[in-house]
């Protein structure tokens, strides 16, 4: 087995979800991932923990063929919580979550709103499984590197690469955004032409993404105050979503509401994401990205969003522990990163103060006034 993922395994189980003897835990990955799992159950039994494997997926059904047949052959209003889904999180201490693909286009013919029905059913399992010590990570499968336009060699280097780094040294060089970002009121984000938009982040809590819950880290990101987002935003990088991907979409804020949207490809796939409960057309994060090992984009949002040089907003579910005490945590089945590219002509702007220009930190070197 390659030494790297022995590695990944490690960090896993050590330093993310910090494995305990006696504590149970659900590891969610399919068979392409296998030697994943092996290394994983390696560590686990080295611990003295108590492994569940989920092999279709922490929701139930996976992305692989069986997957497919299920949501097609479905009918939408047939669709409930899966309660036994429920009880397995409910009573787990831990999570591991990858989601390699055989084949990243298998549901591209399933209906958007039989995915959004489906979504919105297993919000309970989703919000179970993210009380738990969670991480969710990557395994370098050949069909995630064909989308990312690499050989499988050069794409297994790209992601360990990415992932298998000196996590400490990523938390203190990260921790300086934190400390800008965390006490701070409202952040303006623009660039070019197309996008400037203002949130509050005022009693919000600013996380560091150093190596705990993603595998790959390397972000700092909080929540903004569901009712203040002005503006509008183009995002520079494809989404992609239920197998489809979104290009050119462009959303127009008022009181933290989308009141117009567009995209130059599927906008019918971003129209059910928008549409999919109430808390879905408004944002759940502002995140940093600050992972420069990740120079690339890759059509695989757990590393694109932790680009160097790009700042990401999540339309839908806020995570719990960004959301102050006091505060409304905005609630939703969806949770849909998508991604500005901060590289040329555009800033990050903090209660007035410019904190980062065209990609560089106020404390890097380079930075301009």
């Amino acid at each position: 087995m390659d030494s790297r993922i022995r590695r990944h395994a490690e960090i896993i189980v050590q330093q993310a979800i910090d494995l305990q003897p006696g504590e149970n835990v659900v590891v969610s990955m399919p068979p392409v991932a296998e030697d994943l799992r092996v290394a994983l159950y390696e560590e686990i039994g080295k611990v003295g923990a108590n492994p569940v494997m989920l092999a279709r997926g922490d929701r139930g059904i996976g992305t692989d063929r069986a997957a497919r047949a299920y949501l097609r052959a479905v009918d939408e209003d047939d669709i409930s919580e899966p309660e036994h889904l429920l009880k397995l999180f409910e009573h787990t201490d831990a999570a591991v979550v990858a989601r390699p693909h055989e084949n990243v286009s298998e549901q591209s013919d399933v209906d958007t709103e039989t995915g959004a029905a489906f979504a919105a059913a297993y919000r309970d399992v989703l919000n179970a499984r993210l009380e738990t010590k969670w991480c969710l990570t990557h395994y370098p499968a050949p069909a995630d590197a064909q989308s990312a336009e690499m050989s499988t060699e050069a794409y297994e280097d790209f992601v360990f690469g990415a992932m298998n780094k000196d996590w400490d040294a990523v938390r203190e060089h990260q921790a300086q955004m934190v400390e800008i970002l965390d006490p701070a009121e409202e952040v303006r984000i623009v660039s070019g032409d197309t996008t400037d938009v203002t949130m509050s982040v005022e009693d919000m809590v600013t996380l560091n993404d150093w190596g705990t819950n993603n595998l790959p880290a390397g972000e700092v990101f909080t929540a903004p105050v569901p009712d203040s987002v002005e503006g509008e935003v183009t995002f520079d990088k494809p989404v992609y979503h239920q197998a489809r991907e979104i290009q050119g979409a462009w959303l127009k804020f008022e009181d933290g509401e989308v009141v117009d949207f567009s995209a130059e490809q599927n906008e019918d796939v971003l129209e059910g994401i928008l549409t999919t409960d109430e808390g879905s057309n408004r944002l759940g994060e502002l995140g940093i990205g600050m992972n420069r090992d990740i120079d690339r984009f890759t059509y695989n949002m757990l590393f694109d969003e932790k680009m160097g040089d790009t700042v990401h907003m999540a339309l839908g579910r806020a995570y719990p522990a960004t959301v102050g005490e006091g505060v409304e945590q905005n609630d939703s089945a969806k949770h849909v990163d998508m991604i500005v590219d901060m590289a040329e002509d555009s800033y990050i702007e903090v209660d007035g103060e410019v904190v980062q220009r065209n990609g560089t930190f106020r404390f890097e070197d380079g930075f301009e006034e």
